[in-house]
């Protein structure tokens, strides 16, 4: 009898097949790591063609049973990169490190900084810094569930790398060291005090600040990793923000709830966008334009991909995509109408690059 872990990693390779969607047919490109890859992983890529600047890096981390090319699809991460003029970085697990393509988030051999998957993933942005040209100021991670846990991982690790980091359906950094453990803080049981929780993130490493402002996303309906995962991360976080036990500011987006934590200089060092309603996976919007539903890519009517790289400065406060038009109505369109779309878009252009060159759209 098949194991439950090989029954996953064999269903997780039909649908990668069946989708047809592989590293290389989404339009990523394979990144060879020059240096040490303790953790075995591989990454994939995609940059700006002649940046005018150093462009920023978005590091983008899978969940269980997915590739990174299946990620990006559902996502949508290459294409806003693309249109914004950003570089992405997938690191993608093997079933040969893990049978479910989990990023080890629970493993100590991987979630030492200087160890294991951490080193390589910090060894991929080191190559995309030196051959890529990407401005190190400027880099950024994100990820969902065990890629969520290991993104928080990496800002918890290498806080002198990142920018920020936003943690979809992730967990706390050091909340588990076996798997059991693993499984149990997934339901929610057994999560660290929030002292213990900043023990653990100043343990990390030897960082004294500025600290990686964080975004935390959840959806009320996750019966796989609890709510309670993303209340701990942001206990983990208040301690070196400074900041108050109670959110600076409650707004709705997009018709969910977001609560922002303000530190002492004014700047938005932790949000949570809490989802209603939402089972486990990445919040989409189908009519964004970026990124379409699949398993785990659940259309919630809020696009976290645009709403995490505007909160960055990475993209417009403002639409850049037009609305998907019904078929029909596109197949009558005057060409009046379209010369009106194609010049509001070069005025569009011309207010960003305007922007970008004052520096407030970076």
């Amino acid at each position: 009898m098949r194991s439950i872990s090989d029954t996953i990693e064999r269903l997780a390779r039909m649908r990668a097949a069946a989708s047809g969607i592989t590293g290389a047919s989404s339009g990523l490109e394979p990144l060879v790591i020059a240096g040490d890859n303790p953790g075995k992983l591989t990454g994939w890529h995609k940059t700006p063609e002649r940046p005018k600047t150093p462009p920023a890096l978005v590091v983008v981390l899978h969940g269980c049973t997915q590739t990174a090319a299946a990620y990006d699809a559902g996502s949508g991460w290459s294409q806003l990169a693309e249109d914004y003029g950003f570089a992405v970085l997938y690191p993608e697990q093997s079933p040969q490190n893990n049978a479910n393509r989990c990023f080890n988030w629970f493993k100590d051999e991987d979630m030492t900084r200087d160890r294991g998957e951490l080193l390589s993933i910090r060894e991929m942005i080191d190559v995309m810094v030196s051959e890529h040209g990407i401005d190190p100021r400027r880099i950024y991670v994100t990820g969902l569930s065990a890629g969520g846990a290991m993104a928080n991982a990496l800002l918890a690790t290498y806080p002198e790398v990142f920018a920020g980091g936003a943690v979809i359906a992730g967990l706390p950094f050091g909340a588990a060291s076996t798997v059991p453990q693993a499984f149990d803080r997934m339901r929610g049981h057994g999560l660290p005090s929030p002292s213990a929780l900043r023990e653990l993130l100043d343990a990390a490493s030897p960082h004294e600040g500025p600290w990686p402002t964080v975004s935390v996303w959840h959806g009320t309906g996750d019966r796989t990793v609890s709510e309670d995962n993303a209340l701990a991360i942001i206990e983990q976080w208040r301690g070196v923000h400074a900041v108050a036990d109670k959110p600076s500011k409650t707004d709705v987006v997009d018709g969910h709830t977001r609560e922002t934590w303000t530190d002492a200089s004014g700047r938005d060092a932790i949000e949570f966008y809490r989802i209603d309603g939402m089972g486990h996976g990445t919040p989409l919007d189908a009519s964004s334009g970026y990124g379409k539903a699949g398993p785990h890519m659940l259309d919630a009517g809020i696009s976290s991909t645009v709403h995490i790289a505007r909160n960055w400065g990475l993209a417009a406060s403002f639409e850049r995509k037009q609305p998907v038009e019904d078929a029909g109505a596109s197949s009558t369109r005057s060409t009046a109408e379209t010369a009106a779309s194609d010049l509001s878009g070069q005025i569009q252009n011309t207010i960003e690059a305007a922007l970008q060159a004052a520096g407030v759209l970076r």
